[in-house]
């Protein structure tokens, strides 16, 4: 068979079905992962900042927690999914654990050989039906085993779990003490003032904006310190100085006392011996 005759709609682009894509060869294969679009057609209107921020956010917050316990999972906002024979989808952001964390253009889950496995929606104007309702329905058939949707004007979130990899229908995640358990990303998710954030434990995790704080907080204090040892250092080098000073005077005190008395003792044996000489024993002075 060749990938010829799986042509690709650029209206509806979808990855063959399962059944084509066994047909295929390695090089067809590769042929057609090339051809599905890596760009998302603009369906509705952008959302602004309110959408934006808290993707990046979220996005920023796990790609560090998971590069500092070097967890192998994938992560991507807004990439083109490709489930068999399925219309192209593109979730704000999604996670693959145990993959390979490398650059693509798009997820083929055939070519991959895998699904997702945790998909977040992030609603601020759009279609609430389809985030709330509709993906609920979709993903769960896809086999997707969480699914999180942020509606970010209400400040409300929600989550839905596969109870088993098997199930095609999800159950609600019932958040606990409001945190909503993640067992994909070994994380909860919980609102924060209003904002989306994933918690470690007790505590969020910090986005790049709080890491740039914490380190210039971090630098600003090291660069005290330095400075503090600094003058710290000056002071005892100056009170070095002036010790040295000090006992350099006394050396010249105690020199001088040296070269008084030397003279005295020279003065007074010479008044001796010119008493002596006129015939007066110096003892008898006393």
């Amino acid at each position: 068979m060749s990938a010829v005759r799986h042509p690709i709609d650029p209206r509806d682009p979808r990855a063959p079905s399962r059944e084509v894509w066994a047909c295929l060869s390695e090089a067809e294969r590769a042929a057609v992962v090339a051809s599905l679009p890596s760009e998302v057609p603009l369906a509705l209107p952008p959302e602004g900042d309110a959408h934006r921020l808290p993707k990046h956010r979220a996005l920023e917050a796990l790609s560090e927690h998971y590069r500092r316990l070097r967890r192998r999972v994938y992560l991507s906002a807004e990439l083109p999914v490709y489930y068999p024979d399925e219309a192209m989808f593109a979730p704000d952001l999604l996670a693959v654990v145990e993959v390979e964390d490398h650059e693509r253009a798009s997820w083929v889950v055939s070519h991959e050989g895998k699904g997702l496995d945790f998909v977040l929606e992030i609603n601020v104007s759009g279609d609430r039906r389809k985030d709330f309702e509709e993906n609920v329905v979709r993903y769960a058939r896809l086999g997707i085993p969480e699914y999180f949707a942020f509606d970010v004007p209400r400040s409300r979130l929600l989550g839905w779990r596969l109870p088993d990899a098997r199930a095609r229908a999800f159950d609600a995640i019932v958040p606990q003490g409001g945190r909503w358990p993640s067992q994909v990303l070994e994380l909860d998710l919980g609102l924060e003032e209003g904002q989306l954030r994933f918690f470690s434990g007790t505590g969020p995790l910090p986005d790049a904006r709080e890491l740039i704080a914490r380190l210039s907080t971090m630098v600003d204090g090291a660069l005290r310190r330095a400075e503090d040892e600094a003058r710290r250092a000056e002071d005892e080098a100056r009170r070095a100085e002036d010790e040295a000073r000090r006992a350099e005077d006394e050396a010249r005190r105690a020199e001088d006392e040296a070269r008084r008395a030397e003279d005295e003792a020279r003065r007074a044996d010479k008044l001796a011996a010119r008493l002596r000489e006129l015939g007066v024993d110096p003892d008898d002075l006393d």
